[in-house]
């Protein structure tokens, strides 16, 4: 595991802690790697049923390492391509991890989400904000373009009108704009950031796993699927649903009038 990646698993959910915190957490090759490998081996762990991001100190991710990017303008082309290209792939692969994993990930975020960090909350299935955080996708202020999913993800979440004005102008938003817009899911005061997003992940962890698996398979498939197509994989997934513990253990419960206690 990376220096700059930690992880702890509590009751059935995971925290991955970016974990650079004098530099507002900016990501580098070797964090990049461990969030690469953090995310694959919870996606694989049958125990964690919940996984949270947030970062450590006061801000979550402030976008990449610019210093270590300004240490490469001098390279060869070649070895600019093999460096940088190989924290991208890292950092895709995470992404992918993210999005295929069958558990909900949820982004606790606060101070500043920039860049790769704006990227990365948007990649999550569920986010989280305090009330001092702040995003902007900023890559047109460094020259380049967005990395990390975002030009997949926001079309989708704020529209393409709205994602064009993150991207072509890069500027600030609060976190009531980026829960209006549909990046983030709810705004909470500071102070009370760590508990809520507790609360939520152990509602999401005693859940039934199984069915919120299913679930979001459906929700992320019906992004490129027609109606028709999207119905009979309802209709399937449905019918896996009831033939399993979870959903025995549900209906049970709402007639013995009892809260659910899933496997």
């Amino acid at each position: 595991m990376s220096e700059h990646i930690s992880t702890a698993i509590h009751n059935g959910v995971a925290t991955i802690t970016l974990d650079r915190p004098e530099v507002l957490n900016a990501l580098n090759p070797e964090m990049a790697d461990g969030l690469r490998d953090a995310t694959a081996a919870l996606a694989a762990d049958a125990a964690v049923r919940c996984v949270v991001i947030q970062g450590a100190g006061d801000h979550f991710m402030a976008g990449g390492d610019v210093r270590h990017f300004h240490s490469l303008i001098s390279n060869t082309p070649q070895d600019v391509d093999k460096r940088i290209g190989a924290e991208i792939e890292a950092v895709h692969a995470a992404v992918l991890n993210i999005h295929s994993m069958p558990k909900p990930v949820v982004a606790s975020v606060r101070g500043a989400s920039a860049g790769f960090g704006m990227s990365l909350v948007a990649a999550c299935d569920l986010a989280i904000a305090a009330e001092d955080s702040v995003f902007s996708l900023a890559y047109c202020r460094i020259g380049t373009s967005p990395d990390g999913g975002s030009t997949w993800t926001l079309p989708r979440m704020v529209g393409l009108k709205r994602a064009m004005e993150l991207a072509l102008l890069g500027d600030r938003i609060t976190p009531a704009q980026a829960r209006d817009y549909g990046l983030i899911n709810w705004v909470v005061p500071t102070a009370e950031l760590t508990k809520l997003t507790s609360e939520l992940a152990a509602r999401l962890a005693a859940g039934p796993v199984a069915a919120l698996t299913r679930t979001k398979a459906l929700l992320n498939a019906s992004l490129a699927t027609g109606l028709e197509s999207q119905l009979a994989a309802e209709r399937d997934s449905f019918l896996a649903g009831v033939k399993g513990a979870e959903f025995a253990e549900g209906v049970s419960a709402f007639v013995e009038k009892r809260p659910a206690r899933f496997p």
